[in-house]
C-alpha cells in the first residue's frame, strides 16, 4: 500500500486522516510520525512530499523523501514565512544569484531541465510567483539577464554561497524597499479613509417627514 503526504519538516504530528489509513494495517501512526521526523529534520519550517510504502502483510513500512516544492526551498533561502500575495506592489523578499542557483541545484532533477541554467530560469520565475526579487531587480528582467549571458559565469561554476559584503548591500536596498512599500501602503489606505469620510459627509440628509398635525393639514389644503 502506498500513502502520499506533505508534512511539516521535522514537525509532522498524528492526524485522523493518516490514522484511518494506517490503522487498519495495524501499523502503529506514532512510530511512522517520528520516522518521518527523523527523515525530514533537515527541512523544517518547509512542506516535503512523503511517500509511505506500506507492508500491510509484514505490519512494515518504508518512508520515501522528496525534495520540497521549488517556492518552498525559496521561502527557506530567502528567510520568508509566505509570499508576498500582492506581487504588484509589494515585494516579500530579494534573492542573490547564488541563492537561486542553490535551489535550482537541489530540484535540477525534479525539475527535468536539460542543464542548470534553465533550472535557474525556472526558479527565477517561481520569484515572480512569490514577490522576490533578485539582485535588487524584478525577477522578470533577471530572466532576460540570465538569457543574455550575464551569469553564465556564476552557473558554470555552480556558485552558491553570497558573499558577506553582497548580502549586507542587498539587506540595505531591501529594508529601503520595505520601507517605501509601507509608505505608500498607509497613504493609500488614508486616502481610502478620506474618500469614504467625504462621501459619508456628501451624502444629502433623509427628507424630513410630512406634516401630520391638524393644523398643517388644513394649510396643506389651502
Amino acid at each position: 500500500m502506498q500513502i502520499k503526504i506533505l508534512a511539516d519538516g521535522g514537525a509532522m504530528k498524528p492526524g485522523p486522516a493518516l490514522s484511518q489509513k494506517l490503522g487498519p494495517a495495524g501499523i502503529p501512526i506514532n512510530q511512522v510520525i517520528a520516522k518521518i521526523n527523523e527523515a525530514t529534520a533537515d527541512f523544517s519550517g518547509m512542506k516535503v512530499p512523503i511517500e509511505l510504502e506500506v507492508n500491510v502483510k509484514t505490519k512494515t513500512f518504508e518512508v520515501k523523501v522528496f525534495s520540497p516544492p521549488v517556492s518552498e526551498l525559496l521561502k527557506k533561502e530567502v528567510g520568508l514565512p509566505k509570499g508576498s500575495g500582492m506581487q504588484a506592489k509589494t515585494y516579500a523578499g530579494n534573492a542573490s544569484i547564488e541563492q537561486i542557483i542553490k535551489v535550482a541545484k537541489t530540484k535540477q532533477q525534479n525539475l527535468l531541465c536539460n542543464d542548470l541554467k534553465t533550472s535557474v530560469k525556472t526558479v527565477i520565475g517561481s520569484c515572480v510567483s512569490l514577490g522576490v526579487l533578485v539582485e535588487n531587480k524584478l525577477a522578470k528582467d533577471v530572466e532576460k539577464d540570465v538569457d543574455a549571458g550575464k551569469y553564465d559565469k556564476e552557473i558554470k561554476n555552480i556558485s552558491t554561497e553570497t558573499s558577506p559584503e553582497k548580502k549586507k548591500q542587498m539587506d540595505i536596498y531591501f529594508q529601503d524597499i520595505r520601507a517605501k512599500q509601507e509608505l505608500k501602503l498607509k497613504q493609500e489606505l488614508k486616502a481610502k479613509e478620506e474618500a469614504t469620510a467625504a462621501v459619508a459627509t456628501a451624502t444629502p440628509a433623509a427628507a424630513a417627514p410630512a406634516a401630520t398635525t391638524p393644523a398643517a393639514k388644513a394649510e396643506k389644503k389651502k
